[in-house]
């Protein structure tokens, strides 16, 4: 490989390669591995790669001088995403036209599985902007399954509900999760049965989560694991979500479904939330829940394949919150 750039970067997740349980992470993280326009996932032999740039041109320059080709060599197919600054305003057309369904490089792949710590998900490159499992989240997940050994989870905004699967792979009494997204939710049913769970379909809930939240706490039910991933930005039948403007209400409802002694897993994935605001709103919500918590972990990306460019801070923010009473 004549890129030195390149070389330097795959040398960094060399670790993360040479485990033999886990063949998904990121091979490319933008400024941070010299490739400011660019983030490339890789999904066992599939490579997504993800261009953030409006310059089309650019984009093609890179692709016929071989720096995607050289990452290629050992895989079936590449995929390419042109990510928008704000995803959730976009039609289904201006999405599709985003993710193209064909690989740039190699066959069409449908469907591939990917390890992660041992287990199984299911990844679709060409479904669209997202495909599958965000691997930014790998290190929670891995927490999340040594923490839920007998217990019970709620699991909102699940996607297609990797904390859920990491739950009940580390024991759990029983994982719900909700999504506004049917079809994410079956795809959460697929990747439980893909690591040997049979699951009671009913705990795949699909609805607006404040409005299930609320439901929960109307019903006096709780959880002794509540884990918030919501994205920056959403629009539902029944509300408009704003990550700056409702994240302290949402962490507020979440709160008041969480055991006492249980864990509220807050996450927050957007650069423009400072991590200072970040605590605020989540201290804002627990005392508007009205509950006696403590923030016990702090996380950001991981540092391995998520590494942070010099003058840059890190994009993700996740706290965990014990409740005290």
């Amino acid at each position: 490989m004549s890129n030195p750039t390149l070389t330097a970067a795959l040398q960094r997740r060399a670790p993360l390669a040479a485990s033999p349980n886990t063949n998904t992470y990121r091979l490319l993280h933008r400024a941070a591995d010299g490739f400011p326009d660019w983030t490339v996932d890789q999904f066992a032999d599939v490579l997504v790669a993800h261009f953030y740039s409006n310059q089309e041109t650019r984009f093609l320059a890179s692709a016929e001088n071989g720096f995607l080709a050289d990452l290629a060599e050992q895989t079936r197919a590449v995929y390419v995403k042109y990510r928008p600054t704000q995803a959730s305003t976009l039609s289904e057309k201006e999405r599709a036209a985003l993710a193209p369904r064909v690989p740039l490089i190699g066959e069409p792949v449908d469907e591939v599985v990917v390890q992660e710590h041992g287990l199984k998900f299911l990844i679709r490159p060409g479904a669209g902007l997202s495909v599958g499992l965000f691997l930014d989240m790998r290190e929670l997940r891995a927490w999340v399954r040594e923490q839920a050994a007998g217990k019970t989870v709620l699991n909102c905004f699940a996607y297609t509900c990797g904390f859920g699967i990491a739950a009940l792979a580390g024991g759990a009494a029983r994982a719900v999760n909700v999504d506004v997204a049917k079809p994410y939710l079956e795809w959460g049913q697929h990747n439980a049965k893909l690591n040997g769970f049979a699951p009671d379909p009913q705990d795949f809930i699909s609805g607006d989560v404040f409005d299930w939240l609320k439901r929960f706490g109307k019903r006096g039910q709780t959880f002794d694991i509540v884990i918030i991933d919501p994205p920056p930005y959403s629009t539902t039948r029944e509300t408009r979500f704003s990550i700056q403007r409702d994240y302290a209400e949402l962490v507020a409802r979440a709160a008041r479904v969480t055991a006492p002694r249980g864990w509220l897993i807050a996450c927050a994935n957007a650069a423009e939330l400072s991590l200072a605001s970040f605590k605020a709103k989540v201290r804002a919500g627990l005392n508007e829940a009205g509950t006696s918590a403590r923030l016990i972990h702090l996380w950001h990306e991981p540092e391995i394949d998520f590494p942070v460019a010099p003058g840059e801070k890190p994009y993700l923010k996740i706290g965990v919150a014990q409740m005290q009473t």
